[in-house]
Formats: structure tokens, C-alpha cells, sequence
């Protein structure tokens, strides 16, 4: 029988489908390349709309989990967040623009803000400004078109946002401050690129914390001047994972995972040292409301980080392979502390280089 309490439960356990891989199986619709050219307004970084979070702003980023633990402490914070989320253009292509998302459309925007700004961006507050621009997103179907030239034509639309809104950080918001990325899935394609084009030698990336390039597989040798982050504290380096069920092997784990970099938020470890469940220091469901200590184990096996199910009330009603979607939600905790020892390690090192200038609140 099925009772309120397990409807309910049912509703909150579909925390995991708020994101655009509970689309992954449907076909791509009628919309062809010649439709790029069907393409929405661009925006304009100065005007405060066009970041979904930002400082000068109050936004879902500033949002915090639990009972009062937490503290958000941008106001004071030494570093800044540049943060890219992932795709949330997933319903039904729109005719007026079917392949890049229009930043006036607000059912959209209030899905990034109330999805990713919350349960991802938010981790970041504790130790950083947070920034996460709007752009005009590429649609979840162009991962799943075989039409590589209107794929790629797609996401460049959507990188050229990102990187103009970057441009537009250092040139009149970072004030030479701590730099941290940080991205998930499509945003992380998007991240990865303005690691190439802005960090990777050249000498801004003396102001790179650690880059989190979550949710994409990433080759471990992706940078010449960038290594991955070896252990906890390491800086100028970059940080990567998606999550799986233990046991489970991806349909492309030969082709996209296995020289890709896995690091285990539980102990920040590249290699396969296991991380007991009780590593695990919270993770935040979708309702926002708890942190939920030990919910699960990880390890890295081949590319992917591996975990046990997740342990909380009403699991047995789940059966997950694939933990896209929770690839911050389930380390929110480990992912927060980690980026204040990065964020307190590099500051320390710059504070003793000659020459040093003040990383402090601008």
C-alpha cells in the first residue's frame, strides 16, 4: 500500500532528476543545424541579470543547508568563485531558439537559480565570492545529436558568454583576488576551455586556488603547466570525479573514462585509497534542509568514482547506476572544507612570496 509518508518520500527522492540527464533518453527532435541561426539576445555582464550569482546581489548562492551551521562568509572572504553551471535547458526545444537557451526566459533562469546555484555554487560561499553567469546554455540534445559541426557550433555560442563574462570578472571584479573555478557537466566543458585560454601559462595562473572540473571526463594530462591536485591542500592544480554505483562500468567507459582523472572528495586522494562512508562529512539532499553525515563511501576505479548507495531514509526505493546529478550534492561538506584548506594554503604561500600584494577584501 502506498501511504503519504511514502508519497512523500518518493517526492524527495527525486531530488536527483532536477537536472538534465533525466533527459538523456529522449530523441533529438526536428531542429537541425540550419537552426543556429535562430540564436537569442547575448548578454551583457555589466547589468546584475545576467549573473545568476554575484555579491552585489542577493541569489540562491548565498543559501545555506541544515540547523544553522554553516556560515556564508563572502562578505569577508579573501578569494573569489568563478562558477559555470551545467545544462538546465531540458525541456522541449523552443522553435524561436531551439539550441542555445534565451537568458530572458524566466522559467529557465528560476530552474539554474533553485537547481545548481543552491545545491552546487552554494558550497562555495564559505570560502569565497561567489560569481555564476547566466549564458545562453547549449540544450541537453546536442550531447546526444551525431551532428558533431552543429554540436560544436552550440557550445562555442555558449562558451563565448562564458568567457565574455570572465573577461568581464578579471577585468572589473577580481582585483587581482584568489581565483577559484569551479563547474559541473556542460559548465565544466566551458570551465576546462577558460583554463587553456586565461590560466595555462600565462601569468594569471598565479592567482589560481584550485580549479573543480566536476561531472565531464577529463584526460589526466588535459594541461602542460596545470597538474591535477595530488592531496588536500595542493593549489594551481585541478580537481575532477563522476560518480557511479560500485560495480557499474558507463556504455562509454572505454572511450571517455579511462584516462580520465578521478579524485575522491572523501580523502583528495587521485589513487584507489579507499574512503569508509565515515569520511563522508555531509552531504545535502534536494530539499536543502539537512546535512546528512556519512551518507556514503567513494574510491576510484578507473576513472570513476565509485560509491555504495547512498544512506538515507527511503533509499530501498532507489536503484541508481549513474550519480551525475549528485556530484557536489553527495560531498557538499568535504567539497566546502576543501576549498577552505586550499583557499587558507594559498593565501599562506602568497603572504611569504617577495613581492606579494594584498589578497584581501576589495
Amino acid at each position: 500500500m502506498i501511504t503519504p509518508l511514502r508519497i512523500t518520500c518518493l517526492i524527495l527522492l527525486s531530488w536527483m532528476l532536477s537536472f538534465h540527464f533525466l533527459h538523456a533518453q529522449k530523441k533529438v527532435d526536428q531542429y537541425s543545424k540550419e537552426d543556429l541561426q535562430k540564436l537569442p539576445a547575448p548578454p551583457s555582464y555589466v547589468d546584475l541579470r545576467y549573473w545568476a550569482a554575484h555579491p552585489d546581489q542577493s541569489d540562491a548562492a548565498d543559501m545555506l543547508p541544515g540547523d544553522g551551521e554553516l556560515e556564508d562568509r563572502q562578505s569577508t572572504a579573501m578569494a573569489d568563485v568563478f562558477f559555470v553551471h551545467p545544462t538546465i535547458y531540458t525541456d522541449k526545444q523552443h522553435p524561436d531558439y531551439p539550441w542555445n537557451a534565451s537568458l530572458q526566459d524566466q522559467e529557465i533562469n528560476k530552474k539554474v537559480d533553485e537547481s545548481t546555484i543552491k545545491n552546487q555554487a552554494s558550497i562555495f560561499n564559505g570560502s569565497a565570492r561567489v560569481y555564476a553567469p547566466r549564458y545562453r546554455q547549449a540544450h541537453i540534445n546536442v550531447f546526444k545529436t551525431s551532428d558533431l559541426i552543429l554540436k560544436q557550433e552550440a557550445l562555442d555560442l555558449a562558451y563565448l558568454d562564458v568567457q565574455d563574462a570572465f573577461e568581464h570578472y578579471l577585468k572589473h571584479l577580481n582585483d587581482g583576488r584568489p581565483i577559484i573555478l569551479a563547474s559541473h557537466s556542460q559548465g565544466t566543458l566551458h570551465a576546462a576551455r577558460l583554463i587553456r585560454d586565461f590560466f595555462e601559462n600565462k601569468p594569471i595562473a598565479d592567482q589560481l586556488v584550485a580549479a573543480y572540473l566536476v561531472g565531464m571526463p577529463l584526460a589526466t594530462d588535459l594541461y602542460e603547466s596545470i597538474p591535477p591536485c595530488t592531496d588536500e591542500s595542493s593549489t594551481g592544480c585541478w580537481v575532477s570525479w563522476n560518480t557511479y554505483a560500485k560495480g557499474y562500468y558507463p556504455p562509454n567507459f572505454q572511450t571517455h573514462y579511462a584516462n580520465a582523472l578521478s579524485t575522491n572528495p572523501l580523502n583528495w586522494q587521485v589513487d584507489a585509497t579507499y574512503a569508509p562512508a565515515e569520511k563522508n562529512k555531509g552531504g545535502v539532499l534536494r530539499k536543502f534542509d539537512k546535512i546528512r553525515p556519512s551518507v556514503n563511501d567513494a574510491i576510484n576505479h578507473r576513472g570513476l568514482l565509485w560509491i555504495s548507495k547512498p544512506r538515507f531514509f527511503g533509499n530501498f526505493l532507489t536503484n541508481w547506476k549513474r550519480y551525475h546529478v549528485a556530484d557536489y550534492n553527495l560531498f557538499y561538506m568535504n567539497v566546502r572544507e576543501n576549498v577552505a584548506t586550499r583557499t587558507e594554503a594559498f593565501i599562506k604561500v602568497q603572504k611569504k612570496a617577495p613581492g606579494n600584494r594584498s589578497r584581501g577584501k576589495s
